[in-house]
């Protein structure tokens, strides 16, 4: 009996010490988004957010019928430029300010930028020696003068902010994830062969040809080819390399080892139309001259690339003064 007693008081003492049902309470943790109230320009606390509702098949159709427009505009472009890094950007971004110009950028990776997101060794400050500051006055980064040279605090805000102005052009449109594969080489009435455009295919499928049956490539056709991929690699130098299997320059020699002082001047100063149609800018020009590297000094990249992009200028406005006959025997 005493057993029995003690066994329901235990039970007893235990459901008191529980909480009913009825008293429990269970508090789910709201979603919060933030928002700037912009007449006051105090944040806001939103406790509860809902978006506006979309088919899956909507999101597919917005991306693919935009994305195959600019295909089908961009198959027959001024000038494309090969390599999306800080020659070519700066290439582009000098092109595009002339609105009548039509500008496809190739970017292999899906990244654009190249090696400009950070300094030498994965430092992330950005050396630029002047005068090549003239072009981070224009872009409107703050950096520190040392003198001879400048320094912005991180290579991303000059990558960054040359991109952002790049991709807001209207008349030009990045490809990344996108390989230049081969060159368009054409033959004229006179003989001469020269570069008339790029043969693209997906970077993925360009690393895997040889895993796979047949996979053929697309094509754009160009007034100018401009060839920035950078110096040997992977994926490196691949418009030179390209021009000399088919025997349109000499052997390329290859980078020369590390000499800034004299890097950047010749990089700058060998930035040229290396074939009819093609001109060639940035570090990929050390391998087809032996220039030497230039390191974790960024100057030259974006000097060679507006020299480029002059130079490309200057070739459209003398085809363009061209008289028509002319236009159709170099086109044949």
């Amino acid at each position: 009996m005493a057993t029995a007693m003690k066994t329901t008081m235990r039970m007893a003492i235990c459901n008191a010490a529980r909480p009913t049902p009825t008293t429990r309470t269970t508090r789910a943790k709201p979603r919060r988004a933030y928002r700037e109230d912009k007449a006051t320009g105090e944040v806001a606390r939103v406790v509860e957010t809902s978006f506006m509702p979309i088919r899956e098949a909507e999101v597919s159709r917005a991306m693919t019928t935009r994305y195959f427009k600019d295909l089908f505009e961009y198959a027959t472009s001024d000038v494309v430029i090969v390599g999306a890094g800080p020659s070519g950007l700066a290439c582009a971004y000098e092109l595009s300010k002339n609105p009548d110009l039509k500008i496809a950028v190739i970017e292999q990776s899906v990244a654009p930028g190249g090696g400009a997101w950070l300094g030498g060794q994965l430092f992330s400050a950005m050396v630029v020696r002047k005068p090549a500051h003239a072009f981070l006055d224009e872009l409107g980064i703050e950096y520190e003068d040392e003198g001879n040279f400048v320094v912005v605090k991180h290579a991303a805000l000059v990558t960054s902010t040359l991109l952002s102005k790049v991709l807001a052009a209207p008349n030009v449109k990045l490809f990344n994830a996108v390989a230049a594969e081969d060159l368009i080489v054409r033959e004229n009435e006179s003989g001469e062969t020269y570069v008339g455009g790029v043969v693209t295919n997906w970077t993925l499928v360009s690393l895997n040809h040889g895993t796979q049956s047949c996979m053929d490539p697309n094509v754009m056709e160009a007034q100018m080819v401009v060839s920035s991929t950078g110096h040997d690699g992977p994926m490196g130098a691949s418009g030179v390399k390209r021009l000399e299997r088919l025997g349109m320059i000499p052997k390329c020699v290859g980078m020369a080892a590390l000499d800034m002082n004299s890097a950047e001047d010749r990089i700058v100063n060998h930035t040229r139309e290396v074939v009819p149609g093609m001109v060639l800018c940035g570090m990929e020009i050390s391998e087809v001259d032996g220039a030497p590297r230039m390191g974790p000094t960024f100057g030259a990249m974006y000097a060679s690339g507006i020299k480029a992009a002059k130079i490309v200028s200057d070739a459209l406005a003398t085809k363009k003064a061209q008289p028509a006959e002319a236009m159709q025997e170099a086109a044949v």
